[in-house]
């Protein structure tokens, strides 16, 4: 199965995303505060292009308001939507999750739910829980606090990259989860983590802007990668000029990407 994959990028690259992203993935909050990223999901969606929404967790720190979601749920349509989640809070995220199932959205809009542990322990309970629930489709975020304390590497970012590779791979073994499921990564630590899930065949979906956030702090990918991830986030970026990309940079990253995860 080939895995599909989405760099979010400021706005001045969403048009140009369009030729290196399978898919587009959506955070609902902008589409409050920036007309012209609404503008471009709805063009998005009108052209059939594969959409996944996030619920901004990430991002603002809690999941966006509920009724804003559902709004733009209602209004977007994506094929999938990534329901609340609390962050390292397993009980309350799979309170969300039993309590969104609930909802009836749009036809075609797929119900996605999102790990949230702090330990290897709960991360099976929390994924056991979504797939009794129905959810056919789960995601583990790249920033969990207890991936170092799974793999106590001195560097942070490896550590976090290995431990949520340990966590999958354990889940696997136990039975938590299964080679026919569907497993959508949430970011990355580094980028290079993504080409040790070979033989891992439940990983359909990647999201990570960490090659594009890379170009905007003038770091060239490695020949293996990185061993740290950039300070930079879209929160910084967002509203940056075109001018102020170095696209030969940006190609020369996203390119090294996909060849150091075999994708």
């Amino acid at each position: 199965m080939k895995i599909k994959v989405s760099h979010e990028t400021p706005m001045c690259l969403l048009e140009d995303s369009l030729k290196f992203n399978d898919y587009d993935y959506c955070l609902p909050h902008l589409l409050d505060e920036e007309p012209k990223y609404l503008e471009y999901f709805k063009k998005a969606k009108s052209a059939g292009r594969y959409i996944i929404m996030d619920n901004s967790l990430h991002e603002l720190g809690e999941a966006y308001n509920h009724e804003r979601l559902i709004h733009w749920v209602n209004e977007i349509k994506p094929n999938e939507f990534i329901v609340p989640d609390v962050w390292e809070n397993m009980e309350e995220s799979v309170q969300n999750a039993t309590i969104w199932d609930l909802y009836d959205f749009p036809e075609g809009v797929e119900k996605v739910a999102v790990v949230q542990a702090k330990t290897l322990h709960e991360a099976a309970q929390c994924a056991k829980a979504y797939k009794d629930l129905g959810y056919g489709k789960i995601c583990f975020s790249y920033g969990a606090s207890y991936y170092n304390d799974i793999c106590t590497h001195p560097n942070k970012d490896l550590g976090k990259a290995l431990g949520r590779l340990f966590v999958i791979s354990t889940l696997l073994k136990t039975g938590e989860l299964k080679q026919d499921d569907r497993i959508h990564l949430l970011g990355c630590a580094v980028p290079q983590e993504f080409g040790w899930y070979q033989n891992i065949n439940c990983i359909e979906s990647i999201d990570t802007s960490n090659p594009v956030m890379a170009t905007l702090e003038d770091i060239q990918y490695n020949h293996s990668g990185l061993f740290t991830k950039p300070k930079a986030n879209m929160n910084d970026y967002f509203y940056m000029l075109d001018d102020q990309v170095d696209y030969d940079l940006l190609d020369y990253n996203l390119n090294k990407f996909k060849l150091i995860n075999n994708l």
